[in-house]
């Protein structure tokens, strides 16, 4: 077993290989060491080379609109009246602390793809 940095294409081309060799290995084997090794470095490669950004509010939240069939006026009670969501989904107004967390617990959207530009109200 050879393991060494991934620095380039190139190297995380070649380790994704290895793993798929790997992938049958047994448990408490040296092959299974390797493949969990392997496995840490292209995680970390991956972090920094493909890191996926959490989606902007308004793309979250339309997201788990279409998830759950729900229409603009669904969201009233979380954000406030008609225009106010309205504005909110056109990226015209900010979410404030409060409707995050309304929007965190009644639709299960994440904190950290709700926080964008704050408004502090």
């Amino acid at each position: 077993m050879s393991i060494k940095p991934i620095r380039t294409e190139q190297d995380y081309d070649n380790t994704l290989n290895r793993i798929e060799e790997l992938m049958e290995a047994e448990p408490n084997s040296c092959e299974f060491d390797e493949l969990e090794v392997l496995t840490t470095l292209v995680e970390a490669y991956e972090e920094i080379h493909y890191k996926i950004e959490a989606p902007d509010p308004v793309s979250a939240i339309l997201f788990r609109m279409e998830q759950e069939g729900l229409k603009q006026k669904d969201l009233i009670p979380m954000l406030g009246d008609k225009s106010i969501v309205s504005k909110i989904l056109k990226g015209q107004r900010q979410l404030t602390t409060k409707m995050i967390k309304n929007l965190h617990e009644q639709l299960k959207i994440p904190f950290e793809s709700l926080f964008g530009k704050l408004s502090y109200s």
